[in-house]
This record gives structure tokens, C-alpha cells and sequence, in this order.
């Protein structure tokens, strides 16, 4: 019988830094969305797996945040410029395992670049406070890092969102574990490479691969201070639960239903296209994604040319895969249910096939009009490369129906009026806001984030606003004038 060579070795966890064998794990396959082909194995480690590399990030933690800031982000000015010079190898582990195109694969390593510029200018950030509070009475506030943290990444974005973390997180004096997808665990092994040959020490990041298990007990070890977490909002919900009961810092962040609010006095064209590419972009699974236009008033022609624009979104062209055979069906049915349910199908992605990849997990752009708020379309994320438009009659209509989902990611309007670009700026509830923009997903230093049922936990892991998850307050007051007298202040 003839064993099947697979493309990429079995994934194996990284520990301490050095690749580290799961004992006893069972593996799992890992597939290629664009071909359906097995390409790999991934392990399903146990909680021992995670023992032992919270063992090698807690004895590289004392040397580590003892490290002057100054020195840890030299290793990341390293590290930007092996992800430079990295640049097609990486885009393609993400096409191969995700099913992007290479043009999006590329646009995401792009963005783990600047978010690792950003971590670099961290010492500019991070400063600390100083005040002379009474005669001869100094305080001084500084921000120390956590311990030992986690970051638990989903398998949309593969590269990007471990970015969102590994760059600040450990920049910031603390050691990770990182908990990639088992859908897609080629990204993490090429990451760490890299950092270790920017210098990282070893131990101060690890990889622990798994399922739920691994997730669980992220959420209960003892020594893990932080835990941030992408993904749906079902999970985000129990993983955020689970690890602040166990009295650690958490952030997680799920699910979405965007909602793209266009007026008549839009521009034509503009919003098209941008409509078209905030819907179908890394094929729809993105919690970004314009899943929903609600057009106000007399829309039509805008809505005919929305059409024309998905119609030049092509499968396997300038259209990737989606993730697996179950997410095709699960598309396909959203859009069914939906057309059953009296919604117009004005373009139709079911059925898709591209020549060559015949195996492959695909689904066509899709164009559904009449959707009405009680249908599942409306009111389910149906991750997938599928726009379904409602109507209404007032911007207010439209309004009510964005605040009325109990998502807060993103919303976006499309106008030519400052005047309704700012109601709706005032009024939406979402923690992303884009006017005239379809993916309004802000740029470093600006944080990543949303409200309600799209993130659980308060500050963001990316940006700025990251400092505060990613550290604690250390505030130290000191006294040596003796010649002083003692009052309140000292």
C-alpha cells in the first residue's frame, strides 16, 4: 500500500524554543479549502501539552521582563524585516491552509508588519508618570508586564490576528502561549521560526495546538494571568466566562452583523465597489464583512450596479475559498432558506466549482434583495461571500434596525451629506463606524474592537489601548529628606 506524502510536515507544538512532540496526542488532518486536499496533521494536545509550555514561558519570564524595553523591541525591528523579506512564503501558508487569494494573503501579512511597527514604538508609549506630590515626596507610576499570557487565534486569519497579540504582548515584557486554529496551524510554526531568528529568547513564545480541550485549559491554568480570544460570539462567551471566573484578565472577542446603511445621494460607483469588496473580501469570513445593506428610500440603481460589481467577483480568481465543506453548506443553506422565505436572489454564488480544484470549498458571490429582519439571513453572521439587502424608507428605519442586533461591531453609511454621515456617527451602536468606507477597520494606533455580543471584556489587545490589557500599574512614592516634617502626604 503506498503512504501518502503529505505537502507540509506534521505540525508539531513549539515549546521552550525548540518544536516539542504532543505525547499521546491524536492528530487531526489538516486541509487545503482550495484543493480539499489533506496537507498536513495537526496535533490535539492535552493539558500536559500546555503544562510544560507554561513551565518553559514562566522560567523565561524573570529574564525577559528584566529586559529594558528598549533592548525587547530591537528583536521586533529584527523581526519586520524577516517578515519583509519572508513576504510571498508567508502569504502563501495562508492561502494554502485559509484559501485566500494571494493578493489577500499578502494584505494580511502586510498588517502583522504594521502591527509589529507599532509594538516598536512602544517605549514612546509607555513612558510612565512622574510628579514631585509634596516637598521632598516623589510618586512615580510604570507599567509592568502580567506573567505568562494567551492568546487563542481563530483560522480566518492566520498571520494577522496572532499579530494583533504576539508583537505587543511580548514587547511589553510578558512570555505567550499562542493557540492557533487546528484549521490552520501552518502560520504559527513559520512566525516562530522567525522570531527565533530575530533573536527572541527561547521560551518566551510557545505553541500549544488543539481543540477544546486546549482552550479550556488555557482558561483554567493557574499561571496564565491573560487570556484574549477571536472568534465566534458563542465561543467568545464561554471562553470569557470560564477564564474570569478563574480570576485572569480576558478579552474576547466574536462574532458580527455589519450593517452597510445606503442612502440615495450615495455615490454610484464608490459604493459599488466598496459594498461589493466589504462582502465578499477573504470570501465573506472576516467579522468585518458588509453581510447586510440596508438601502433607504430609492436605491435601486445603486443596488443594479452593486450587481455588477459582484458579478466581476470570480471564484477562484479574485474570490478564495471558503474554509471547509461544512462552512459551504452552511452558506448555501443561509442563502436557500432565505430565497424559500420570499427574498429576490439577484446573484447567485451556490454551486460553484473552479476547474482544477474541483474538491475545493467554494462559494460564489451572492446578491439576495428583499430580505426582511425576521429571516435568519438577517439576523445570523453567515460568514461567507453573501449580501443581503433590506429596505426601509428613513435613515432612522435603517438606524433601528443596526441598534436592534445585538452585534456592535462595525456599521457604515454611504451618503454624500456630512449632515446624515454624522447622525449616523452619533447614533449607531458599534465600536467601528465607516462613512463611505465598507471595512472600516482602524489603522495602528487606533484599537481594534467592538461593543455588545462582538467583544466581551474591557480594553482592546490591539493599539494603544492595548497597554493597559497587556500590563498593571506599578506606583512607587519615595522620601529623602529627612529635615522634612511628616504629614499626610509622607
Amino acid at each position: 500500500m503506498e503512504v501518502q506524502t503529505l505537502k507540509y510536515p506534521a505540525i508539531r507544538n513549539y515549546v521552550g524554543g525548540s518544536p516539542a512532540e504532543a505525547a499521546g496526542a491524536a492528530s487531526m488532518e489538516v486541509f487545503s479549502p482550495i484543493t480539499g486536499a489533506v496537507i498536513s496533521t495537526v496535533p490535539l494536545s492535552s493539558a500536559a501539552a500546555l503544562d510544560a509550555a507554561v513551565v518553559a514561558a514562566k522560567a523565561a519570564f524573570p529574564a525577559w521582563s528584566a529586559t529594558p524595553i528598549k533592548e525587547r523591541v530591537q528583536i521586533f525591528y529584527r523581526y519586520k524585516t524577516l517578515l519583509e523579506r519572508d513576504m510571498k512564503a508567508l502569504a502563501d501558508l495562508v492561502r494554502e491552509e485559509n484559501g485566500k487569494t494571494y493578493d489577500e494573503a499578502r494584505a494580511e501579512v502586510e498588517k502583522a508588519i504594521e502591527l509589529t511597527e507599532f509594538a516598536c514604538s512602544m517605549p514612546q508609549l509607555i513612558q510612565g508618570e512622574f510628579l514631585e506630590v509634596s516637598k521632598g515626596v516623589e510618586a512615580r507610576a510604570e507599567r509592568k508586564p502580567l506573567g505568562v499570557v494567551a492568546s487563542i487565534a481563530p483560522f480566518n486569519f492566520p498571520n494577522m490576528v496572532p499579530h494583533w497579540t504576539i508583537p505587543n504582548a511580548i514587547v511589553l515584557g510578558n512570555t505567550m502561549i499562542l493557540k492557533p486554529s487546528e484549521l490552520v496551524p501552518l502560520s504559527a510554526v513559520k512566525i516562530a521560526e522567525l522570531l527565533k531568528e530575530a533573536g527572541l529568547p527561547d521560551g518566551v513564545l510557545n505553541i500549544v495546538n488543539g481543540d477544546r480541550e486546549i482552550v479550556e485549559a488555557i482558561c483554567d491554568h493557574p499561571d496564565i494571568q491573560a487570556v484574549s480570544f477571536v472568534g465566534s460570539t458563542k465561543i467568545a462567551k464561554v471562553v470569557y466566562v470560564r477564564a474570569t471566573s478563574n480570576l485572569k484578565r480576558c478579552v474576547a472577542l466574536g462574532g458580527a452583523k455589519n450593517h452597510l446603511m445606503v442612502l440615495p445621494d450615495a455615490h454610484p460607483e464608490m459604493t459599488a465597489s466598496n459594498v461589493a469588496a466589504s462582502m465578499s473580501g477573504c470570501a465573506g469570513q472576516r467579522c468585518m464583512a458588509g453581510s447586510t445593506m440596508v438601502g433607504v428610500g430609492a436605491v435601486d440603481g445603486i443596488v443594479a450596479k452593486i450587481v455588477e460589481e459582484a458579478k466581476k467577483i470570480v471564484v477562484g480568481q479574485n474570490l478564495g475559498s471558503v474554509i471547509s465543506k461544512a462552512a459551504k453548506d452552511r452558506i448555501e443553506q443561509h442563502i436557500a432558506e432565505a430565497e424559500a422565505a420570499g427574498a429576490k436572489v439577484l446573484l447567485d454564488g451556490r454551486n460553484a466549482v473552479v476547474t482544477g480544484h474541483e474538491d475545493g470549498y467554494y462559494v460564489g458571490a451572492t446578491v439576495i434583495d428583499y430580505v426582511t429582519p425576521d429571516m435568519r439571513i438577517a439576523q445570523e453572521e453567515v460568514f461567507g461571500p453573501v449580501l443581503a439587502i433590506m429596505r426601509t424608507n428613513t435613515l432612522d428605519e435603517a438606524l433601528a434596525i443596526e441598534n436592534a442586533n445585538p452585534y456592535g461591531n462595525a456599521a457604515a453609511v454611504f451618503t454624500s451629506s456630512g449632515s446624515s454621515a454624522r447622525y449616523v456617527m452619533d447614533h449607531a451602536n458599534a465600536g467601528m463606524i465607516g462613512v463611505n468606507i465598507g471595512v472600516p477597520v482602524p489603522r495602528e494606533p487606533f484599537s481594534f474592537g467592538g461593543w455588545g455580543d462582538s467583544k466581551f471584556g474591557a480594553c482592546d489587545i490591539t493599539g494603544k489601548s492595548s497597554i493597559e490589557f497587556w500590563t498593571q500599574l506599578k506606583k512607587t512614592t519615595t522620601k529623602w529628606n529627612p529635615e522634612s516634617r511628616v504629614n499626610w502626604m509622607s
